[in-house]
């Protein structure tokens, strides 16, 4: 044990410190019942004994500079105000040499517990009557104080000054559930500074449930925590201000303990969910107004919300999908998208614009553009999915039109340049010179040009004032002359018979494109592939249907030619759909006989007059 002697030379004759405060042994020392601890005149401690320890819940080092005074971690005044070790009782009686009586304290241990204890310091003095130390005994009187000076000065609020200034309301009340503390966040949350020891459970002018019930003060969850001793979570409620304004939060209620485990109160924090609300209503009406779906499943892949978007998109209302199932939006060959969608989303993946076929309410299926998310609770645990679901049918529709387009434009290309071999060919056959082969060619080119040129729609037409007009047997003969090389006498080629209608609008380029694809094949494996080929066209109607009947003669033997469907055929039933009719096609010894009947009322033109 250490004594004056051995920190100071100047007291070196002097008697031993020990033998002057308190003559001892350790062992007898450690049995007082309070905490008795000995500083030198620099404060430094020189001993203490085992109650002393457990009041400060430490064991400071012996004549150690960095221990001055008292060795707690912390002390502070019973209104929670922090002391200075070199401020405290200790260190006031070393530098006056007065003694300090029953003098309450609260000290703070390392873990955080506080202890408010009585001192009792008395100074130490030489045979001249000088200080040269003093001894402190601490004596714990926490249980003294009653329950509403603990809750001030001590287990409710370790840090009064921080509770003052959070930004968030905090208030506590006493066991019986009146108001002791609230802070300023707390009176501007409830538009009010209630009293304190008589509002009881809550500092609001009214308070309401969430769906705007009235909520009594004593049922609301501070009222349930203090009856029941426990903490309330995962509750809402609204307060009403004298105003009449309304704040919705969300209450966490918290019972308070003393040190000895008497329940002596609790305490709130309530926090505004007003932002958080608006924002549910700003999303509620984005979802609600948007054009796609939007849908939200848990991960056993049960609908859990649907928007309009949704049901203007599958044809089914929120009340009919809710709590089922979300396969029945698939067919039944998608099902199996599902299990890998969900095992995806359980990893946290995102799926973007996936594409793929769903089913509408009426059965007919739909292209749509799937993007699913991943939807997480406040711990980051994915608990469920939301999905945009966006209809593509119009986006597949113009790929396949752009698809078709090409394959349409390398089709006539090729047949351009079959054509174009045939009308050499055929024209050598019956022409004497060279000249004559030159200026023969020229003009079927020409005319194979101006029935083209009917085959596609009027690239200067503005408005539906300058679609293309004419006449059924008008556009034929255009459509066939490029292939007459017997000019003086055409008639013994090509016969139209039959009824002469008036075409318009768009079917007019159909039917070119109709007539075009015969004469084509015609030409190049057909009647017109050779000199005395014959066609004969017969027009009829009957019951508002057009009848037209194709009929080849005098070509090579329809044993040669190729039967199978290529993208003329397809071509040809696509256009002859348009027009709202069916096509056949029989191959005769003699020929080829095709068979089209269209919707008369797709094809005749309309008197338009220009406003």
């Amino acid at each position: 044990m250490q004594t004056l002697g051995q920190t100071r030379s100047a007291a070196a004759q002097e008697p031993a410190f020990e033998e002057q405060v308190l003559d001892l042994p350790s062992s007898v020392f450690d049995l007082l019942p309070i905490g008795v601890y000995v500083c030198d005149i620099q404060g430094r401690i020189v001993r203490y004994n085992r109650a002393a320890a457990t009041l400060w819940g430490r064991k400071p080092k012996l004549d150690d500079a960095s221990d001055r005074f008292c060795g707690s971690l912390h002390l502070y005044a019973l209104d929670g105000s922090p002391i200075a070790h070199a401020d405290c009782a200790m260190a006031e009686v070393l530098t006056n040499g007065s003694p300090v009586r029953n003098r309450e304290v609260v000290i703070e241990q390392p873990n955080g517990a506080r202890i408010v204890v009585e001192m009792n310091v008395n100074p130490l003095r030489d045979s001249a009557g000088g200080v040269i130390g003093a001894v402190n005994c601490l004596n714990d009187v926490s249980e003294r104080h009653s329950s509403a000076a603990i809750t001030t000065g001590d287990a409710v609020r370790p840090e009064l000054d921080l509770l003052k200034a959070l930004p968030v309301a905090v208030y506590t009340t006493d066991a019986a559930g009146l108001i002791t503390f609230y802070n300023q966040a707390a009176a501007e949350l409830w538009g009010c500074h209630p009293e304190l020891g008589k509002s009881a459970f809550c500092g609001s002018w009214k308070l309401y449930r969430p769906d705007g019930r009235p909520l009594a003060h004593d049922e609301c969850p501070m009222a349930i925590s203090l009856r029941e001793q426990r903490a309330v979570r995962n509750s809402e409620a609204i307060a009403e201000r004298p105003d009449g304004s309304r704040v919705p939060f969300i209450p966490y209620p918290t019972p308070l303990y003393d040190r000895s485990g008497h329940f002596v109160g609790a305490m709130n924090v309530l926090i505004d969910i007003s932002d958080h609300k608006r924002s549910l209503r700003l999303l509620a009406e984005i979802v609600n107004s948007s054009d796609d779906a939007i849908i939200t499943k848990d991960l056993n892949g049960v609908i859990t919300s649907w928007n309009p978007g949704a049901e203007r998109l599958f044809g089914y209302t929120s009340t009919e999908t809710i709590g089922r199932h979300i396969t029945m939006l698939m067919p039944p060959d998608r099902h199996n998208e599902e299990p890998g969608i969900l095992a995806r989303l359980r990893a946290g993946e995102r799926i973007d614009h996936y594409e793929t076929v769903r089913q509408r309410k009426d059965g007919s299926l739909i292209d749509i553009s799937l993007t699913v998310s991943p939807v997480k609770d406040e711990d980051g645990i994915v608990v469920g999915a939301s999905k945009v679901a966006r209809d593509i049918t119009e986006r597949r529709l113009a790929h396949e039109r752009q698809r078709l387009l090409l394959r349409e434009m390398d089709h006539r290309v090729k047949n351009l340049f079959a054509l174009a071999g045939s009308v050499v060919t055929l024209s050598a056959r019956s022409t004497q010179s060279v000249q004559e082969l030159a200026s023969t060619v020229n003009e079927r080119l020409a005319a194979l040009a101006r029935a083209h040129s009917l085959t596609l729609p009027d690239p200067t037409a503005g408005d539906s004032i300058s679609e293309r007009t004419t006449t059924l047997h008008t556009l034929l003969r255009t459509i066939l002359s490029p292939h007459d090389v017997r000019a003086k006498n055409p008639d013994t080629r090509f016969a139209i018979h039959g009824i002469d209608l008036p075409l318009g609008g768009g079917s007019v380029t159909s039917f070119a494109l109709l007539f075009n694809e015969f004469a084509t094949n015609a030409a190049k494996y057909g009647s017109l592939s050779t000199s005395d080929g014959t066609v004969a066209i017969v027009c009829s109607e009957q019951k508002n249907m057009i009848h037209i009947q194709w009929t080849e003669k005098g070509g090579p033997s329809t044993d040669a030619l190729a039967k199978d469907k290529g993208f003329g055929s397809t071509l040809v039933e696509a256009t002859v759909a348009q027009l709202g009719g069916k096509v056949s096609r029989e191959w005769r010894t003699e020929g080829l006989v095709i068979e089209i009947s269209v919707d008369r009322n797709r094809c005749m033109a309309q008197v338009r007059q220009r406003q």
